[in-house]
């Protein structure tokens, strides 16, 4: 008990920095992420289109909820299982690894008290929610500047031809009110690029196998990790091929989201909370012995062998000079001439 005493230590500055700088973070993401979804405080850029293009003639698939993917099961499943793993991991690292795997940093305040298990859960889940947040604003300011439209694009748009005056499927249409369809549906089909719920997918897959590669320990297989990380890629994978199969992106757009969610992931867990992993503990300095018995305790001095003074040093050449290295024998005293005559 006294080591682990020694060795925990505890902060006071986590509890204002994280009420006054990061909620203020976060809180700013959020009413950022909340005025380019469901306001119309930056307006879509509006881009031209070709008379006939069929690159662009793909069936309307209907709305996102009767989609084979429907937006409440896909932010469900985003939210829900990197939540449910991080609890799962944190739980079996503190209760089943040893005091010195733990972490020993205790958060402490006025009238706060975050031990390390609540400490690790809060940031981790805290910065994937800002991840999750930040892809929003990404994905979203990036349909918003281009405008690019989606293959439905003008079914849904639904053009009179004849009044715009197109004689070929050359002719380039800049009429900025060119539809006729329904205002809402054909402003959803200028979002497509890129793909927000392939972004969204990904980076929730990459957080969380990331979080599964570096924290969990699997001791006595090896193929139950690599099965778990893989079907959670496959999963985020078959979200972007289901949004290409029912014409609601381009492969380019889901390209560009599995990025754009996968680069968000991969800087958090690598830059931000780097890697899962938790703060060292300074190991402990040795103590030394006390008396027994009221004898004092004699430390004896080191006492360096010079076969280990020879061994370092370096080899050097026969014709280069040298210091003579080994004992000399005493001399020996011989009595002189002079001494012996007399005598």
């Amino acid at each position: 008990m006294s080591s682990d005493k020694q060795g925990m230590k505890s902060s006071s500055s986590i509890v204002p920095c994280f009420m006054c700088v990061e909620l203020v973070i976060m809180a700013g993401t959020v009413l950022l992420a909340y005025y380019f979804e469901y306001t119309d405080t930056f307006p879509v850029h509006i881009q031209g289109f070709f008379c006939y293009d069929r690159t662009f003639s793909k069936p309307y698939p209907g709305p996102e909820e009767s989609g084979r993917v429907p937006p409440v099961l896909l932010y469900s499943l985003v939210t829900a299982v990197p939540a449910v793993t991080i609890l799962a991991g944190e739980l079996s690292v503190f209760f089943l690894r040893p005091d010195g795997a733990r972490e020993k940093t205790i958060a402490t305040g006025d009238c706060c008290y975050f031990n390390p298990l609540l400490r690790r859960i809060v940031r981790f889940i805290g910065v994937f929610s800002f991840g999750l947040f930040t892809t929003t604003i990404f994905v979203n300011a990036g349909q918003v500047v281009t405008g690019n439209q989606a293959p439905h694009f003008l079914t849904a748009c639904r053009p009179n031809y004849t009044a715009l005056g197109c004689q070929s499927a050359l002719q380039y249409i800049t009429d900025r009110r060119p539809c006729t369809g329904n205002p809402s549906v054909v402003a959803s089909a200028r979002k497509s690029f890129p793909s927000k719920d392939a972004a969204l997918s990904v980076y929730s897959a990459v957080y969380t196998v990331m979080y599964v590669t570096l924290v969990f320990q699997a001791k006595g297989t090896r193929l139950t990790k690599p099965t778990v990380c893989l079907t959670l890629l496959s999963l985020a994978v078959l979200v972007g091929v289901i949004r290409v199969a029912e014409y609601r992106n381009h492969w380019s757009d889901v390209l560009a989201g599995y990025l754009t969610g996968g680069s968000i992931a991969a800087f958090l867990v690598t830059c931000v909370i780097n890697n899962f992993q938790s703060r060292r503990v300074e190991p402990l300095k040795p103590v030394r012995p006390e008396p027994v018995g009221g004898v004092p305790m004699m430390s004896l001095p080191c006492v360096e062998s010079p076969l280990e003074k020879l061994s370092e040093l370096p080899s050097q050449r026969s014709h280069e000079r040298q210091p003579y290295l080994y004992p000399v024998t005493p001399d020996v005293l011989l009595p002189s001439r002079s001494i012996s005559s007399e005598v």
